[in-house]
């Protein structure tokens, strides 16, 4: 018989992907159903089997030295695709960019600052949550919070400030930001 090794998918309540592999045993066997009972059983118990490991490694090799035939399936990769909301992000972006130099340098810079820590912050929760098979993801991500912050600082160097009023801005600007997040996961 032959059995699979596979990293299962995670749960509807996880938010990390499973870090361990199983060994998964393909019945060929049809289920023998009982009609008195109402229920299935079969002759091969080895259908039920599940066994788990810390590793892909650690499953082949014990697959190995049991002589159990396997197949690996590779964990799925993720589809990574722009939001279907960019189009109404980049006008919104322009607006509240040219709406801000109006009211001065300093808001303009405000502008900035805000939305880029919301973005820093976004990236980082991303950071978080790629595992360690994602290294390439993980440096484009790196990169782009890299030019955030750089953003940012710049902002405050030439003039960006939370004091009084412009700390108002701030708060409406940083929430519309994080709204847009939240539904661009979603749409």
């Amino acid at each position: 018989m032959k059995a699979k090794i596979y990293q299962p998918a995670k749960s509807a309540t996880q938010s990390a992907k499973n870090e361990f592999w199983l060994l998964e045993f393909n019945s060929q066997d049809k289920p023998i159903i009982d009609e008195k009972m109402l229920w299935t059983s079969s002759s091969n118990t080895q259908d039920k089997v599940k066994i788990k490991f810390s590793d892909k490694d650690k499953a082949i090799k014990f697959a190995n030295n049991n002589n159990i035939e396997f197949v690996i399936i590779a964990p799925k990769k993720r589809k990574i695709k722009p939001t279907k909301m960019l189009p109404l992000w980049d006008l919104l972006g322009v607006g509240l960019g040219f709406g801000s130099t109006i009211l001065g340098k300093k808001a303009e810079m405000l502008c900035t600052a805000s939305v880029e820590e919301v973005i820093d912050k976004h990236y980082l929760n991303q950071l978080n949550q790629l595992e360690s098979d994602e290294e390439e993801l993980k440096e484009k991500i790196k990169k782009f919070r890299e030019d955030e912050i750089h953003h940012k600082n710049i902002a405050y160097e030439e003039g960006a400030t939370k004091k009084g009023v412009y700390l108002l801005l701030d708060k409406a600007i940083k929430t519309g930001s994080k709204i847009a997040i939240s539904i661009s996961e979603k749409i």
